[in-house]
């Protein structure tokens, strides 16, 4: 099942699942968002899937992020070998972590808004995970009962900002920077997440590109680690991080600028795209 979050014109931010080129609303299903559903667990997913409601042409409506604004947004850094090489850091031997405010969530098609304030915007294809069933102290081999489904995240990051201090939230949150979607896939979509290809495409050129089997902190890993100090909650999101490639380790550098496209694409989560522009 893919789950998306969508506007008609003129109207509010509606739940649905996206069934090729048709959008399957559920709002008269009773379901005001697709938090409600993930809350929800199984039980809501069976009357998801029995729901008898109304189809709509998807190009007729606009995808917002499926969860637009989602509880938590924690992020993983250098969590692939070769991107923590690129970087001229060490190898991590416990997780980085950062994380991403909510109103630097966007959708797809929305633009990138770069601020007038950094002179080095950066992107990072990353594969992400949506936690369903919360809790706290969660073993890691109990990692399948906790993962509601997958999506995709593109990490923009201001490097000038990210990296002037050894704390990297203040040039990851910029708003526009948290583009997610199309779409959340359920768990059953994917049969195995540590076996994705994953990649970043810049005007057409494909500058990431690599597989979730790369990373060096796994699914059951993360949830662990995390669960052990904070509670995890339905529709949190676990950015898992990003494959060598980013602009600020070539050579020369390449960041974004206006009128560029980004595309971020896992395998089986279709294609996150977004125009980019500077903040007037």
């Amino acid at each position: 099942m893919k789950l998306v979050t969508f506007v008609r014109p003129g109207g509010l931010p509606e739940p649905g699942v996206l069934e090729g080129d048709q959008i399957k609303t559920l709002a008269g299903a009773g379901f005001s968002c697709v938090v409600s559903i993930i809350a929800g667990g199984a039980a809501a997913l069976a009357r998801v899937a029995a729901a008898d409601t109304p189809r709509i042409a998807a190009n007729s409506v606009k995808l917002l992020s499926p969860i637009p604004r989602p509880p938590k947004i924690i992020c993983v850094g250098l969590n692939y070998r070769d991107h923590a090489i690129e970087s001229n850091m060490a190898i991590p031997t416990t997780p980085t972590i950062f994380c991403k405010f909510a109103t630097s969530v966007i959708g797809q098609g929305d633009t990138i808004v770069l601020p007038k304030a950094s002179t080095q915007p950066d992107y990072e294809a990353e594969f992400a995970v949506v936690i369903g069933k919360g809790g706290r102290h969660i073993l890691a081999d109990n990692w399948p009962e906790h993962v509601f489904g997958y999506t995709n995240l593109h990490d923009v990051s201001a490097r000038d900002f990210q990296l002037a201090t050894s704390q990297w939230v203040i040039g990851k949150t910029f708003d526009t920077f948290c583009p997610i979607g199309p779409f959340i896939a359920t768990v059953d979509e994917i049969a195995d997440p540590h076996n994705l290809e994953i990649s970043l495409t810049l005007n057409g050129q494909v500058l990431q590109q690599s597989n979730t089997r790369e990373l060096i902190f796994r699914i059951p890993q993360l949830i662990a680690h995390l669960s052990s100090v904070f509670t995890l909650e339905p529709g949190d999101i676990i950015s898992t991080g990003t494959p060598a490639g980013v602009g600020f380790a070539r050579k020369p550098p390449v960041y974004l600028k206006k009128g560029d496209t980004v595309v971020v694409k896992v395998q089986g989560l279709g294609e996150l795209r977004n125009p980019v522009t500077v903040e007037d």
